[in-house]
Formats: C-alpha cells, sequence, structure tokens
C-alpha cells in the first residue's frame, strides 16, 4: 500500500535466516534487500507527481505499461512471493481448500507439482510461474514473463515461483530444478488458503 502517496519495501514476515537451508540469509539480503528494494525506489520516482500516485499497487500494475509497470508489477509479485514463505518442511503438502481444489482439478498435489514444474522450468528467460484462481473458482498455472502478474488476465493469483536468476543463484547456481523443489518446502498453504479465500 501507498504509504504518504510511496511505496514502502514490504518487511519479511520471519527473520532473515528463517528459511535456511531451503533459501538462504544471503539469498534473502540480496533478493529482497536489493533486487526488490531498487524496484521499489524505480516505482515511487516514476510515479511522484502522477495521477497515479497513491493508487492501490494492484491499479497501478492494471493501468500502467513500460517502465512503471515493470517496477510496480515486480513490487507486487515479490511481495506475494516473499510473504507465502515461511520455514522448511521436508513433507509439505497443501492443506484445507487449496488441497482439495488440487486434487479436484489436477488429480492430486504430485500432478499438479509436476504441471507448475514444467510452467517454471520452461520459461525462457526471466519471470514467473503461477497458480490463480479465476471468478468462477478455476484454478489455472500460467507463466508470466519479466513483471507479468495473473491480474492481467483478470485472475486471482494464489502461489508464485520466481524463476528470475536472482532468486537462485547464489543458494542453487544455474538450477531452477534445484531451486523449485526447495521452494516446495516452503509454501506456506495458509497463505494460499487465505488467497483464495
Amino acid at each position: 500500500m501507498p504509504l504518504g502517496g510511496r511505496f514502502a519495501l514490504a518487511e519479511l514476515p520471519y527473520a532473515i535466516d528463517a528459511l535456511a537451508p531451503a533459501m538462504s540469509a544471503e539469498t534473502l539480503t540480496f533478493h529482497h534487500g536489493k533486487h526488490l528494494k531498487t524496484y521499489v525506489d524505480n516505482l515511487n520516482a516514476a510515479i511522484a507527481s502522477t495521477p497515479m500516485e497513491g493508487m492501490a499497487l494492484e491499479d497501478v500494475v492494471m493501468q500502467s505499461s513500460g517502465a512503471l509497470l515493470n517496477n510496480a508489477g515486480q513490487v507486487l509479485n515479490h511481495n506475494l512471493f516473499f510473504s507465502q514463505l515461511r520455514s522448511p518442511r521436508p513433507d509439505n503438502p497443501p492443506t484445507g481448500r487449496i488441497a482439495q481444489l488440487i486434487d479436484e482439478q489436477f488429480g492430486g498435489f504430485q500432478d499438479f507439482q509436476a504441471q507448475f514444474d514444467k510452467a517454471a522450468l520452461t520459461l525462457f528467460g526471466s519471470g514467473w510461474a503461477w497458480l490463480s484462481v479465476s471468478g468462477c473458482g478455476t484454478l489455472a498455472i500460467t507463466q508470466e514473463p519479466n513483471a507479468s502478474n495473473p491480474i492481467s488476465r483478470g485472475l486471482t493469483p494464489l502461489l508464485t515461483a520466481d524463476v528470475w536468476e536472482h532468486a537462485y543463484y547464489i543458494d542453487h547456481r544455474n538450477s531452477r530444478a534445484e531451486y523449485l523443489r526447495a521452494l516446495w518446502t516452503l509454501i506456506d498453504w495458509d497463505v494460499v488458503n487465505l488467497r483464495l479465500d
């Protein structure tokens, strides 16, 4: 949310080392503290003294283009990404309503996970893989390049994997697959269910 017309760097809802070893404190220091901060600073500079200053972040994403969209989209995407994580759990299947919908629409968590991983692994270049829900309750897995977000498709984002290299290179070097295996241990399904509601 804008703070006096400006966006603030969202605080992590956990300690900087809480996600280790799946995601190191060093990765969070750079990914959150430097990459995301740069997007926030660039967004604030771009919207200053424009009609979009003071708008909700989602509205800026929906109504902007070019460099403004790139920075607003990255702020929104990263906020959703970081807030969906918790301390790693080796066995971390979905729970609640999202588990039921995944079973109904994908035939089970393993099938869903395979489809989601495929979307994340086959996205060329930088971007995001998403699980979203439509207004009629249908789940969808999408690939979004660069700073795109499923809200531009009329979907509500539930879960995301950041597949920009800065999200995983410190911990996993060039292995996007290894990063995804670690990411599944970090998903906070309670947050995903709140987004679904």
